[in-house]
């Protein structure tokens, strides 16, 4: 159990599908296992990306040697959600109902998690509401993962 507001530790064994971490996201995953949100940024403008992506403000450099992945400040607000009341995978069936979310990012890109905490989005007026990332660890499966919630 963390102190930290914005850190979950899991030492139940993990049973949903895994993160698809390949040698393109690596670095994002090591950045949470750090508590750190990496975006993929511009070096020349500052434009940040999620996923990984060449910039689309200018030409780029051969083998995006433009990019690098760095911190973000892990804060935005809902873009979108749904609210799930059946499960796709039998080990989502204890959390019914839950919340996912497309958060669009105060460095601008989107990125989708579920919401956590006791403050949940009801309805469309909901859209919009600032969140930040909680960093859910996993240390028996070494892996973190990003969770949001609602603040303010």
């Amino acid at each position: 159990m963390s102190n930290d507001p914005n850190v979950i530790v899991s030492n139940e064994p993990w049973k949903k599908p895994l993160p698809n971490i390949d040698k393109d996201n690596a670095p994002f995953y090591e950045g949470l296992k750090r508590h750190e949100f990496l975006l993929w940024r511009c070096k020349k403008c500052g434009a940040s990306y999620w996923p990984k992506a060449y910039c689309q403000n200018h030409e780029n450099e051969p083998f995006a040697a433009n990019m690098e992945w760095a911190p973000s400040s892990g804060r935005g607000k809902i873009f979108a959600f749904n609210r799930h009341h059946m499960a796709f995978h039998p080990a989502f069936q204890q959390e019914i109902p839950y919340v996912y979310a497309l958060i669009e990012l105060d460095e601008g890109p989107l990125v989708s998690s579920t919401l956590v905490g006791n403050r949940m989005p009801g309805d469309v007026y909901d859209v919009g509401q600032a969140v930040e990332v909680v960093y859910e660890d996993h240390p028996a499966e070494g892996f973190s993962l990003p969770r949001f919630r609602i603040v303010g």
